[in-house]
This record gives C-alpha cells, structure tokens and sequence, in this order.
C-alpha cells in the first residue's frame, strides 16, 4: 500500500529544497525560522521560499487549516465565518480574523506579521497582494487529478512543518481506506454524482470537482460526457431518468451555505427520480456537504469521504 505515495509523492520531493538560511559562519539565521531552515516549495503560482516550522500562519484555506489540525500545527489567523463545526474553535478570539475566504482583510494580516500565508482555489487570486505582506503559497486543487494533488499538498505542508513522519502514516491509511473503497465499488453498478441549489440539479462526471468518486474509488460512471464545471452541468429530472443510473450521490449545497428552501432530498423527491433504479433499490447517498463541498480535501476532509462511500456502497 506504499505505493501510490512514493509515486505522488515524488512530485513533492522534487518540488521542495530544504536549505539553510544563515549566512556567512557566525552570522544569525533568519529570525523568522526557528532552527534557520528555510524550504523552497513550488505551487499553482510559482515558486516560494518560506522558513521551516514558520511561528505565525495565516491560512485562506479551508483543507489546509484541516490537515494542520490534524498535526497539531497552530495557526495565528484564519479566514472566518464559514468555518465548518469540526473547526469551530478557530473563530475564538485568540485566532486573528483574515477576511473571508473570498476577500482578505488585508491590514488585519499585515498586522499579524505572518511568516507563512496560506492560499487555495476560493482564494488565489489574492495571491499577488497577499504575497507583499509574507511568504505566500497557493495550494489550489486539481480537480482532474484530485488524489494526487491532495498527496503533494499534503506531502508539501508535512515538509514545511516539519511532520513528514506524520503524514507519510496518514496518507499510507487514507490509500488503505480508498483500496477498501475500490472492493465496494467493484460490482456495485453504475454511479452519478448530482449537486442540488436552489431547486436545480448539476451533475459531474470523471475529472470534475466530485470526480474522484468515478477515478479513484472507481464507481463507474453513468455517463461520461458531463462538463466539468466547478458547479456541474445543468441537468433536469428527465436526464437522471434516461441516465438511470444503479447509484446516485447527491451533494446538498445549500446545506452547506445555508442557502436555499429546500432540502436535496426534497428536491428529487418526485415521481420522475421515482422510476430510476436508483430510487427504486434505495440507492441514494447523501454526502455531508461539509468535506465535499465546503473543506473539499485537507486530511480529516478526506477520510470522512472515503468512509462516506465506503459505507454507502456497503448497503
């Protein structure tokens, strides 16, 4: 089960240099690493240099304040507001308040004197400006290779905070549990993944952003063509019909933003999903939003996940 982490895990290898960062012999190290080690880490926008185990973290990402949790890596300020319960306690007071994940407040980082800022897909195109006040990595998923990208950006935050042990076992478990996944997924039939919003239905295939149910897990898709879109393909009752897929896996988006009348089990309770085969055997998942939708990676994220549709296979 090692092998898939040395095979992503190369890219981050490759990725991040390990350097000290004094200067001539007898001179100080840089005051912003702890032990005058500084890694180089290639991300979605470049390349950054940034001390290892930095002291104040600022982090607009919602995965990468999950897997820090996880280690037991403290974090000085985090974009507040839509902060899923499981990380509730980063709304305490004692937690600068960044902004929101959309929008920094920027004088409020620059206050906090960050030596390590954190940014990803709601949040990189702040990047430029947030990388005037400190050190800025982007660490963007890619939908259409969701394992592996999860991988390096988890490998690259063990490096930088100095938890590579830590990661390496928790990323060892999660491939375990996807292989587990795999068995489930094997003679279990055919699978669509839809998101409900306001009353409408997206749906996403291979390579898009719930994609990695089709590409890791294996469930095979029920139809192949669907754009990936960051909020699926537009679809009507009538497309799931024809679809009639074995399986359906509904993500709830508006019970994710507190948006919206309806709930996604409402929303496909009529007499056209009625007549799928999923429907009728009773074969509909409801993912937790939460991971899926709002953390959508980050250690924690991704093992609810995987135990989600390993347990919804089982049925």
């Amino acid at each position: 089960m090692r092998f898939p982490l040395s095979r992503f895990g190369l890219a981050a290898t490759l990725a991040l240099t390990v350097t000290a960062c004094g200067g001539e012999a007898g001179e100080p190290a840089d005051p912003t690493a702890a032990d005058g080690r500084t890694v180089a880490v290639e991300h979605a926008q470049g390349s950054t240099t940034v001390p290892v185990n930095p002291e104040k973290v600022i982090t607009f990402d919602l995965a990468s304040l999950d897997t820090l949790d996880v280690l037991g890596v403290p974090v000085t300020g985090v974009a507040k507001g839509h902060l899923p319960s499981y990380l509730d306690k980063y709304n305490g007071d004692e937690y600068v308040n960044a902004g929101t994940l959309f929008e920094p407040d920027f004088e409020a980082v620059n206050a906090a004197e960050p030596d390590l800022i954190l940014v990803a897909n709601r949040s990189a195109k702040a990047y430029d400006e947030l990388s005037k006040i400190a050190p800025t990595v982007d660490l963007t998923l890619d939908w259409t290779s969701f394992k592996s990208s999860f991988v390096t950006n988890t490998e690259k935050l063990g490096t930088i905070f100095d938890k590579q042990d830590e990661v390496t076992a928790a990323l060892t478990d999660i491939s375990t549990k996807i292989s587990k996944a795999r068995e489930n997924a094997a003679d279990a039939g055919s699978g669509l993944i839809v998101l409900t919003s306001a009353g409408e239905v997206t749906a996403f295939g291979p390579g898009s952003r719930f994609g990695w149910l089709h590409d890791e897990f294996g469930v095979t898709p029920a139809i192949a063509d669907v754009e990936a879109a960051t909020h699926g393909d537009p679809i009507s009752f009538e497309f799931i019909l024809e679809t009639n897929p074995d399986w359906l896996f509904v993500v709830d988006r508006d019970a994710a933003t507190g948006e919206g009348t309806k709930t996604a089990q409402e929303v496909l309770d009529n007499e056209i999903v009625a007549r799928t085969t999923a429907w009728s055997t009773q074969q509909v998942v409801y993912l937790d939003p939460v991971p899926w939708y709002v953390v959508m990676s980050g250690l924690n994220a991704v093992n609810q996940m995987i135990d989600e549709v390993t347990t919804g296979l089982a049925k």
